[in-house]
């Protein structure tokens, strides 16, 4: 059976979907919920962060199960071993960065009763997220994958050159 010349469309979709939630999600955590005070007014903020985040989990988690179902296309290759070596890197990074940081935020998310505080309008949100060992985890991983994120970003305007 000759490979297909293109993914499969479900993982297209879920690509796109899981890039975009992804990168709005790094962003917005880097960028904007670190530095808000953690009052009521980060709330609506934080939830959508953790809605966020667990539909990329969930996505991460389905597009896992559809590329080890489908037959995919032979690998774009850039001509030279080593950079398609660090493609291959790259990918599974991509992939075990969005599980850690999703697994990392629900574990932040449970230690520090969010669920409670955002969802169900019970409780305050800690004076201190970094009281809790999952959010230097979550912090890291999220700084590791935004590099990670800019490397693909950066390869495939290398591969469409």
């Amino acid at each position: 059976m000759t490979p297909p010349k293109r993914y499969h469309p479900a993982l297209v979709i879920i690509h796109w979907l899981t890039a975009f939630l992804m990168i709005f999600n790094l962003l917005a955590g880097t960028f904007v919920l670190k530095w808000l005070p953690n009052d009521a007014a980060k709330i609506p903020s934080l939830e959508i962060h953790m809605l966020s985040g667990l539909i990329i989990l969930g996505l991460t988690l389905i597009r896992i199960v559809v590329r080890l179902t489908t037959p995919h296309p032979v690998p774009a290759t850039a001509g030279n071993k080593i950079l398609d070596m660090i493609g291959v890197i790259t990918h599974s990074l991509l992939f075990l960065g969005a599980l850690g940081l999703g697994i990392s935020g629900l574990g932040l998310a449970v230690k520090a009763g969010l669920f409670q505080s955002v969802f169900a309008g019970s409780g305050s949100l800690p004076a201190d997220f970094y009281v809790y060992p999952m959010r230097y985890g979550h912090g890291f991983t999220a700084n590791a994958l935004l590099g990670i994120v800019a490397l693909h970003i950066g390869a495939a305007f290398y591969h469409l050159l």
